[in-house]
């Protein structure tokens, strides 16, 4: 994978309440990120759900980590500038579609973050 010129990720995490998680996923996939995507300087979109538990080997032992109250979806965008997020073409795009009404009013536990980025190293 090739740096960015201008590596910026925006981490959008939230619940969703389970009777609505269907339709979540629907309207992520075939309105919002369809949508984000239009917008000038942003890159890609990947989504992530949270496994509820990680085992992992830290001070040379197994062991098991659970945050229960982080947030169980991410998606992170990759963003050519931070400034896009401000812009009316964003503002339009994360209005668009049945998102705003029928799925923003059931997610909660929502958190954003941006991140520049100061390393980036791959497998040669």
């Amino acid at each position: 994978m090739k740096p960015l010129e201008h590596p910026w990720f925006l981490f959008v995490q939230m619940d969703v309440d389970p009777s609505h998680e269907a339709l979540f996923h629907e309207v992520y996939e075939t309105e919002h990120i369809p949508a984000l995507l239009e917008v000038p300087g942003v890159r890609s979109v990947r989504r992530f759900r949270r496994n509820e538990e990680l085992r992992i080997a830290l001070g040379g032992e197994a062991q098991t980590l659970s945050f229960p109250a982080e947030p169980g979806f991410t998606a992170l965008y990759e963003l050519a500038d931070p400034k896009i997020v401000l812009g009316s073409q964003w503002a339009k795009a994360v209005e668009a579609g049945r998102w705003s009404s029928l799925v923003r009013p059931f997610t909660s536990n929502r958190r954003h973050t941006i991140h520049s980025t100061i390393s980036w190293k791959t497998k040669s």
